[in-house]
């Protein structure tokens, strides 16, 4: 039998290793703009089109190469960084592996210009598919121009499971954040489609922050800085009241580095304990300064999960710290002991009288010998509590009226209520309701949901939608990637009712919107909903539309919490089964559950 081991060729262990280093357009991105940083630039300019599938530009004023250098930089694992292993231990710059130009090269056609200070002509190298296709001398702008195109054109299935546009570009826009914000000292252009994103100058770390996400963070930005033997804490925290409803602006950086650190966002987050409204999440960028003895970056080829040498102590310095830059902008309620436990003791005058009280017992009074004709109770069971007894008799009799209306569940819940029935409210979430099977148990919020979800489903369909002119245009400020996303499914929102327009910058401007729809805080709405959406954005079987109509009906549903009246819950549940689908959200959770009235009984045997 033949040997059957054999080494794979260079370009398909290139395209192998590119899977891990070059997961999407955005990776490219990261890789390019951090090897500009490590050759000194001051300028770097990123020019994308289609969201990285055509075209991603990287061009800065770096140092540049020679034409040897040029041409071994996309060999595998050659770098410039380190040169043993000892230096794995001590790493200062970004890159240092020697995998990204090589892994880029594999899966793209590539085209690089570079040329150092001081050198007549620079260098041209064309690359397809890791294989050099033409090598020149150039003139050419001090620094390096790397012109990345057709990404994936060799790797159909990479290529084929892309995402849409705007979440390939917003996640080239968070990879454009992540660099920025750990170098305000140097000047940063991102553009789209020949659009101006950003256009950043090189500033201080709170003003480049602010230039980034815009001027609303200036008045709601804590400084935060704790210097410590283990590690140098700086950076901003956002008040409570600024706290968003979904992720975004929560950065940790460590030795000029982005890193992903789930257990120091718990340290975070366990100081706004108590101070944060409900379901938000506080704004944070928080910078670590730490010898590179005491930390690991290598590992994972993306660099982003770092360990600490004593994550503990870390915890703690970063939860003291922020507790403390909370504490001093008096952000974090505090008991007053001024007064906690006085007594107040009256002044009286010397000839007043005290009148000592009186205990009123009945000495006669023996609770055995009460009448037993009573049911055994006793002289103090009053007439209020037979009233309540009488009371809760009744409700039951109500809710044993219910059990024919809803034709259990499903099968039973086949039409909307009919006879009037009491229903229960039950932590102010749950709308309770006696079947002929048990107990059904509903999710007021979910129910809600799904009534909404159908509803819009059908006005988008019929374009019967009419929105509600506000007196004055509310104008709304977002991030780069939501107003890219909310731009793209504009059609969609304007089906439900809305009047919504591009207003430059990062900017909308809503005109108007449906009549039934509480706009009082057009901003948190927006960031809501498109929170909502991005959670369904990655289901590319769902039409675009439907994940609208999703994101609408979760964000606008009632909240857990809100009383309801006995109108109101039985309109819900109305309504809840004249739907096509009662039994479960959008997404698949369940808006309800029966107990079987067998389970019930198993308790009380």
């Amino acid at each position: 039998m033949p040997d059957i081991v054999k080494l794979l060729p260079d370009s398909v262990a290139n395209q192998i290793a590119a899977g891990e280093v070059i997961q999407r357009p955005a990776s490219v991105v990261k890789e390019l703009m951090e090897n500009a940083i490590d050759a000194g630039a001051t300028t770097i300019k990123v020019n994308i089109k289609e969201a990285g599938r055509t075209l991603i530009q990287i061009v800065d004023n770096g140092c540049g190469m020679s034409p040897t250098d040029a041409r071994m930089a996309f060999e595998r694992h050659a770098t410039s960084k380190i040169t043993n292993a000892k230096d794995l231990f001590a790493i200062r710059t970004l890159g240092f592996r020697g995998e990204a130009l090589a892994s880029i090269a594999a899966i793209s056609e590539v085209e690089l210009k570079t040329r150092r200070v001081g050198d007549d002509l620079g260098t041209e190298i064309r690359i397809n598919g890791s294989e050099v296709q033409s090598e020149e001398p150039v003139s050419c702008s001090t620094g390096s121009n790397f012109q990345v195109k057709n990404l994936f054109y060799n790797v159909p299935a990479r290529r084929k499971f892309l995402k849409a546009n705007t979440t390939e570009f917003r996640h080239i826009v968070n990879e454009f954040y992540k660099v920025v914000l750990t170098n305000p000292g140097l000047s940063f252009y991102l553009s789209h489609n020949a659009s101006e994103i950003y256009n950043l100058q090189a500033s201080q770390i709170k003003q480049r922050i602010i230039n980034v996400f815009g001027k609303n963070l200036n008045q709601v930005l804590l400084p935060v800085r704790n210097e410590t033997s283990i590690v140098t804490l700086s950076g901003y925290i956002g008040k409570p009241e600024s706290a968003k409803k979904s992720f975004g602006e929560q950065f940790f950086f460590v030795n000029n580095r982005y890193m992903r650190h789930p257990y120091f966002h718990k340290a975070v987050m366990a100081a706004y304990e108590r101070v944060l409204p409900p379901d938000t999440i506080p704004s944070y960028f928080l910078y670590f300064d730490a010898s590179t003895e005491s930390i690991d970056i290598n590992i994972h080829p993306t660099k982003t999960e770092v360990k600490f040498e004593d994550e503990r102590s870390i915890y703690q310095i970063v939860h003291a710290a922020t507790r403390e830059v909370l504490g001093k902008h008096s952000m974090i309620p505090s008991l007053d002991f001024d007064r906690e436990g006085d007594i107040d003791i009256p002044i009286l005058k010397k000839d007043t009288h005290i009148i000592i009280p009186q205990d009123k017992i009945n000495p006669d009074y023996n609770p055995f010998d009460e009448d037993m004709k009573s049911g055994g109770s006793s002289s103090g069971y009053n007439q209020g509590n037979k009233e309540n007894l009488t009371n809760w008799e009744s409700l039951y009799r109500d809710l044993e009226k219910a059990e024919a209306t809803i034709s259990e569940a499903m099968q039973e819940s086949a039409g909307p209520l009919g006879e009037p029935a009491n229903l229960l409210q039950f932590k102010r979430t749950y709308i309770l309701l006696a079947v002929k099977s048990g107990l059904m148990v509903v999710d007021q919020k979910r129910a809600h949901e799904r009534i909404l979800y159908e509803k819009y489903i059908v006005s988008m369909k019929q374009k019967e939608a009419v929105a509600q002119q506000e007196l004055y245009p509310k104008k709304v400020d977002l991030d780069a990637g939501d107003h890219a996303l909310l731009i793209e499914i504009f059609d969609d929102i304007c089906r439900l009712g809305f009047d919504i327009h591009d207003a430059g910058g990062h900017s909308v401007e809503i005109k108007g919107a449906p009549a039934d729809l509480n706009m009082e805080d057009p901003k948190g709405w927006i960031e809501q909903f498109i929170s909502d959406y991005k959670e369904r954005e990655a289901d590319i079987r769902e039409e675009s539309g439907h994940k609208v109509a999703a994101a609408m009906a979760k964000n606008c549903s009632i909240r857990a919490g809100k009383v309801l009246q006995q109108e109101e819950m039985r309109e819900i549940m109305d309504q809840l089964f004249a739907c096509s689908e009662p039994g479960t959200t959008s997404d698949g959770k369940a808006v309800f559950r029966i107990q079987p009235m067998e389970d019930i009984e198993k308790l009380f045997n």
